[in-house]
């Protein structure tokens, strides 16, 4: 399609790009939300999400975890520890805390992606098995998915 196009030139609608949206990310996630617990007989009470925090003594964030789950599923947004605390092994803390609360909230499956110059051989060492990659990262990364079932 161009610009000119007839498509794109509906008089009764208004195509627009820009910024940042938080009324179109709403109404994003709801459509999607609807769509795709109808065609996975989910509901919305099947998903949820949660976190994992370190602070030190002082109550300066040490690392911590965000993920998702939905029907059994547990997906890892992120996982971050500073650089003065990586030796300490919190990353590993952090994330097997995250797979005892998965497990907690009934998942049995975890998923996740890092990017290449991240840490996906720390997911690995944990059990994580490839399932694919996204390329075209900047910088020539790409951007490795990983899974682990939980019940094994």
């Amino acid at each position: 399609m161009t610009p000119d196009d007839p498509a794109l030139n509906d008089p009764a609608a208004r195509l627009t790009t820009g910024g940042a949206d938080p009324e179109l990310a709403a109404v994003l996630d709801a459509g999607l939300d609807e769509y795709n617990f109808a065609a996975t007989g989910t509901t919305k009470e099947d998903q949820d999400r949660f976190s994992v925090k370190v602070v030190d003594d002082a109550g300066e964030i040490i690392g911590g975890l965000t993920a998702w789950t939905w029907a059994g599923l547990c997906g890892i947004s992120m996982l971050w520890v500073r650089p003065d605390a990586r030796a300490d092994g919190w990353g590993s803390k952090i994330l097997l805390a995250a797979e005892q609360e998965a497990r907690r909230r009934g998942c049995d499956r975890v998923a996740v992606s890092s990017f290449t110059f991240q840490a996906p051989g720390f997911y690995q060492r944990h059990g994580y098995v490839e399932t694919g990659r996204t390329l075209g990262i900047p910088g020539g990364a790409e951007d490795v998915h990983l899974f682990k079932r939980l019940d094994g």
